[in-house]
This record gives structure tokens, C-alpha cells and sequence, in this order.
């Protein structure tokens, strides 16, 4: 039963999730904030943006904020299916004998960053459909469930940039929202040169 009461301890909690990102991220509250929404919805998030807005920073940030197992795939045309979700492997026992046994991907995590989604071909980003739609991974006739929570927060760059592939529209379905990160102000700028400056330091 929703009460007046938890619903004060959940906005104060997600006060403190945004406040703790924010430490990380500069600007963009509200791709922030979407971004936390899809995910207390258990829906996953495309962000696109030009290289260098911070998009992974965004999702590394998440992933620490959350406390949640996180794993990055950094997609390239020559990335393969097996490599983002796993394959089977022949494996030798002991005693000479021999089987095959399925070694995970990196989709099996609770929180996949998928950078540069459609830097891929479209066979590839097609390994994810079942994975984000169903939560789990098919494999030699065996299905292999994700564990929960899970989440695919991919970052994509603007379709016009050379060397891109556009998401099929079965992909796109499968996210819950599409976040456009923008350019940061030179005031922005500024406080992300300190930040990184501090970084350094420490």
C-alpha cells in the first residue's frame, strides 16, 4: 500500500541519487532525470549526442550511484554477436572427456553500457532484441536468464557522423526513452575543466 510516508522516502532517495550523479555530471538535469525515471520504470535509455558530452560518463556514473554490477560494450563494425552475448565453448575435462559448456557475454550484468550502439552492423545490435525485451539470452536451444534488475543504457552517435549504421526500428521499440545530450555552455565548460582538473590532482 502507497502511503504519504514512502512516497516522501522515495523522493527524498531519488533527491540523493540525482544529487550524487550531479557530482560526476555537469549540466544536462535533465537528461539526468529522465534517465533515473526510465530506470525506476525498469525501461532502458538511448542517449545520443556528439562524442565528448559525456554520455559514458553519464552511465559509469549510474552504474556507481546504483552499486549495481556494470559492464561496458564498446560497439565497432567488426564486433561480433557472440561477443556481446556469449557462446559455447568446448570444454576438456580431466579425464579426457569433452563437452560444451556457454560462456557468458558482457550482457549478463545488471547494467550494460552499450557505447556507440550503431557504430555496429545491424546483425550485431540485433543480439541485444531478446535481451532487452525478454531478460534473458538463447544459446544451442538453451535460454539463459539475465539476472534483475537489468538495464541497457546505450549511448549512440548523431546518424549523419561517418561510420554509423541507423538503429532498426525493432531496436529503437525496445527503449523506453531517447535522451539528447547537448553541448555544454562555455559556463559549463568551465566547471568541466575544474572538474577534471581536481581529477587529475587527486
Amino acid at each position: 500500500m502507497v502511503t504519504e510516508a514512502s512516497l516522501k522516502t522515495f523522493s527524498e532517495i531519488s533527491q540523493r541519487i540525482l544529487q550524487e550523479i550531479g557530482r560526476d555530471i555537469v549540466g544536462q538535469r535533465e537528461v539526468v532525470e529522465q534517465t533515473v525515471i526510465a530506470m525506476i520504470a525498469g525501461g532502458n535509455v538511448l542517449l545520443e549526442g556528439v562524442p565528448g558530452v559525456g554520455k559514458t560518463r553519464l552511465v559509469r556514473s549510474i552504474g556507481r550511484v546504483f552499486g549495481l554490477p556494470f559492464s561496458r560494450i564498446q560497439f565497432t563494425p567488426d564486433l561480433m554477436p557472440s561477443d556481446v552475448t556469449g557462446s559455447q565453448i568446448l570444454v576438456r575435462e580431466a579425464d579426457g572427456r569433452t563437452h560444451f559448456s556457454f560462456q557468458a557475454g558482457p550482457i549478463f550484468s545488471h547494467i550494460v553500457l552499450a557505447d556507440e550502439i550503431n557504430r555496429a552492423t545491424p546483425k550485431t545490435q540485433s543480439a541485444l532484441l531478446e535481451a532487452m525485451q525478454e531478460h534473458q539470452v538463447s544459446a544451442a536451444g538453451e535460454a539463459h536468464r539475465l539476472e534483475e534488475p537489468f538495464f541497457v543504457l546505450a549511448t549512440q552517435n548523431p546518424i549523419e557522423q561517418e561510420g554509423t549504421y541507423p538503429l532498426p526500428e525493432a531496436q529503437i521499440d525496445r527503449f523506453m526513452l531517447k535522451l539528447v545530450m547537448s553541448f555544454p555552455s562555455l559556463d559549463e565548460l568551465e566547471d568541466i575543466v575544474l572538474m577534471t582538473q581536481e581529477t587529475m590532482e587527486e
